[in-house]
């Protein structure tokens, strides 16, 4: 883990950066759910959105990390350290940890980055204005099951028992489950679910999917999964069941397909709202930003593995393809 510590002055605990008023070389705190190695691809992207607003890590920030690696109990006390370190803005990655930052301080500049509903999620109250001292966007991850069941259904057509992993212990998992059960009801599948809250957990869960004889797998959004999706793809692999995960990277590291929001995006939109931030802008005045552009990335090389013959025109319908 990489730990950066800097003493900070002239920010009482009231007020907000103001460009040449703050501290010469701000702070900016970074909380994630995940792990550093699983979100390194992200990072950067943050750092690179950072760089157009004109704060470089390491030149006139510093970036002070701190993750959970899917401990999601662990979120308070890292987002309390970062509080009493005084950090100029605090940046909250996954629904736990901008809930977390939001307990931990109502002076210190929130920008939150979350897969679900930030109201339903009382993270905030209004999408157009937040107000107090936290925004940030939502890329609506659990909110596409119906079209991830759909493509996994036009990839195999002729499964009719699906699955779904969850994890338990997010917020969002009784959320998911109904959602999920909607989307199977609407395309006749029948539907069995099973958790995962520790990387052992989920070979078990793989286990009863067998035992069940599922036909195809969805994975729930859960920093733990796009943790450990080397894991779930290798066993889905050898399992032979076909998956549908949320991001990209899940399906470059093996998965059938993915359907989400891009992430590219939405680390620029987070950096763009800090650089904004540290330059005196106020977080209530920055609305709630939602994606604009949804990817559905098309593992060939998996489903040639799994002896899937993927349609023409549902290789049309994919942003990417892999091969």
């Amino acid at each position: 883990m990489r730990r950066r510590e800097f003493v900070i002055g002239g920010l009482t605990a009231a007020a907000y950066p103001h460009g040449s008023h703050a501290q010469q070389q701000p702070v900016i705190g970074f909380l994630h759910g995940g792990s550093q190695e699983a979100y390194a691809d992200t990072v950067t992207l943050f750092r690179q959105a950072l760089s157009e607003t004109g704060y470089i890590e390491g030149k006139n920030i510093t970036i002070d990390y701190r993750w959970a690696n899917a401990k999601y109990d662990l979120l308070p006390a890292l987002a309390a350290d970062l509080v009493h370190r005084n950090v100029a803005v605090l940046v909250a990655i996954t629904p736990v940890a901008a809930l977390a930052a939001k307990r931990a301080t109502t002076t210190i500049p929130i920008v939150f980055g979350v897969g679900s509903d930030p109201i339903r999620d009382k993270i905030v109250d209004s999408l157009s204005r937040p107000n107090g001292n936290i925004t940030g966007e939502t890329i609506f991850s659990n909110l596409l099951s119906a079209k991830r069941f759909e493509l996994l259904h036009l990839l195999v057509p002729d499964a009719k028992l699906f699955s779904v992993l969850l994890n338990p212990k997010n917020a969002n998992a009784e959320f998911e489950r109904n959602e999920a059960q909607k989307a199977a009801s609407n395309l006749g599948l029948q539907l069995i679910f099973v958790n995962a809250t520790t990387e052992d957990e989920i070979d078990k869960a793989f286990s009863n999917l067998t035992q069940e004889h599922a036909e195809a797998l969805i994975v729930a959004a859960d920093t733990l999964f796009t943790d450990q999706r080397k894991q779930i793809a290798e066993l889905a692999l050898r399992n032979s069941i076909p998956t549908s995960f949320i991001f990209r990277a899940q399906a470059a590291a093996g998965g059938l397909m993915s359907y989400g929001a891009s992430l590219d995006e939405a680390y620029r939109v987070l950096g763009n709202y800090v650089g904004r931030i540290l330059k005196g802008e106020r977080p209530a005045n920055l609305p709630i930003q939602q994606p604009t552009k949804f990817e559905f990335v098309l593992n060939l090389k998996t489903a040639r593995a799994l002896r899937i013959e993927v349609p023409s025109s549902v290789q049309l319908l994919a942003d990417e393809v892999i091969e």
